[in-house]
């Protein structure tokens, strides 16, 4: 494990994404970097921009990403850019052509250009979703993203690159983390909107773990990377798991039990109708979840993550109630 190195002049991409934005937040405001530039497919409007961060509207895969850290003289790259949540017109050649092919344009600029370090925002996806994953996944386990989730597929393809990437070329730093489904006051995703639903979805025979990260401690554990923390692969998530039906306790909520075979048909049915976010290929994605440890991040890294999977849990929770949209049980 190498010692990780200390950032002055950083790029981010994605940076107007929903952990772009946090990290420019932390990073500006701590005054130590002497540049920092965010990169973004859209433009950034001037009403958010932040000062002291250079914007620039980029695609991750513009070749001319090379000259753009050669121009700013980057030291360190903090790739965030990817499609978590497809948008309707969205195909799968696209969001790979982003994740992969991205992910490749930025590496191959890296290298030619000289940047020490990158930090990339990995999965716990990466490992994929299948009956024989152990309790707690730890970072030996290997990384097999079922084909059948582009998101996954595509985390493990990226990962694969990577440690490609670190055999032919070890002068470039890496620091990769795997990151758990990541809650926050201002968060709607897929996940979320599962606790949202009058009853919960929970599979015979399956406890579903959750392990949940607070959006904050994602943008912590970047900026304790570039801090001149150790690179190498980490799972990213807070202490301890929750089982569907203890969200559903917690939620004032019941978790149905489906057999296999009935939710299997209710979401092919839900699925053709347009009624439901979920076909029947997220089976394994509800029933296979990979449960991450994080001891490695805690000891190696040397990153705690303030908020345990129940305290993040409650914590958005609470921040719903806030907001006047509550999803516990009225």
């Amino acid at each position: 494990m190498s010692e990780g190195l200390l950032a002055r002049r950083v790029l981010v991409t994605g940076g107007d994404g929903f952990l772009g934005r946090g990290l420019l937040v932390a990073l500006a405001g701590q005054g130590m970097l002497e540049a920092l530039v965010s990169l973004d497919v859209r433009e950034v409007p001037a009403e958010r921009r932040l000062p002291g961060v250079v914007y620039q509207a980029q695609d991750v895969r513009d070749p001319a990403i090379a000259g753009t850290l050669s121009a700013h003289a980057i030291d360190t790259v903090v790739h965030l850019a990817s499609i978590v949540t497809p948008g309707k017109g969205s195909n799968r050649a696209f969001e790979h052509s982003v994740d992969v092919g991205g992910t490749r344009n930025v590496l191959d600029a890296c290298v030619a250009q000289g940047v020490r370090h990158i930090v990339v925002s990995s999965s716990g996806a990466a490992y994929g979703y299948h009956p024989d994953n152990p309790a707690w996944i730890t970072e030996s386990q290997p990384l097999r993203g079922n084909a059948v989730f582009a998101y996954a597929d595509h985390k493990r393809q990226v990962e694969e690159m990577l440690a490609e990437c670190r055999a032919q070329h070890p002068a470039l730093a890496q620091t990769v983390l795997r990151i758990g489904t990541i809650l926050g006051e201002r968060v709607d995703n897929q996940i979320t909107a599962l606790f949202e639903k009058k009853r919960l979805i929970a599979i015979r025979g399956c406890a579903s773990p959750f392990v949940f990260i607070w959006d904050e401690d994602v943008t912590g554990a970047i900026a304790h990377a570039l801090g001149g923390a150790p690179a190498g692969c980490y799972n990213l998530a807070g202490d301890g798991a929750l089982a569907i039906h203890e969200i559903a306790e917690r939620l004032g909520k019941r978790a149905i039990d489906w057999p296999v075979g009935v939710l299997k048909a209710a979401l092919s049915v839900g699925s053709a109708l347009g009624v439901s976010r979920y076909g029947p290929e997220q089976l394994d994605f509800l029933r296979y979840r990979p449960v991450l440890l994080n001891t490695a991040l805690k000891e190696r890294f040397g990153y705690v993550p303030r908020k345990t999977s129940s305290e993040a849990f409650d914590a958005f929770v609470a921040a719903r109630a806030r907001q006047g949209r509550p999803v516990t049980s009225s």
